[in-house]
């Protein structure tokens, strides 16, 4: 199905206004609308629709308003946003809640401990003022 090209709203304003002025000159308002969609090159159905639809905003059919129906499309897309927003929320819960689990056990451990002094036979002078540290015998005492 080949889609028809756009009209602009002035076209459709202009189109919908000659249904209305016409519709005493034809039998019925559908006769009007055939004759004037082949003048403005859009289908009958097309231009009934925005008749109908015109009709709508006037206030002269039951339905939903143009305003309306933008209003509601505004409403169903910020729903949108907002379950999609509701479900990143949940997976981020859902993994922080397991990951504070673990770091509850171990709140100690939360932040790195400070570089400490290698040691090594190159700390050799250090090792005197450490806990054990140069109390150790190189052989039995007699």
């Amino acid at each position: 199905m080949r889609k028809s090209p756009k009209f602009s709203p002035e076209v459709v304003e202009r189109a919908v206004r000659m249904v209305f002025e016409a519709k005493d000159q034809y039998p019925s308002q559908w006769a009007a609308i055939e004759s004037i969609a082949g003048k403005i090159g859009c289908t009958a159905e097309t231009l009934r629709r925005w008749v109908r639809q015109a009709e709508r905003d006037q206030g002269l059919r039951e339905g939903p308003t143009t305003a309306e129906q933008q209003r509601v499309k505004e409403l169903e897309r910020e729903v949108r946003e907002l379950r999609r927003a509701n479900e990143i929320l949940k997976l981020a819960s859902a993994f922080f809640a397991l990951a504070g689990s673990t770091a509850a056990s171990s709140r100690e451990r939360v932040r790195r401990a400070a570089p400490r002094a290698l040691r090594g036979r190159a700390d050799l002078q250090g090792v005197a003022g450490r806990p054990g540290g140069g109390t150790q015998a190189a052989g039995p005492t007699a």
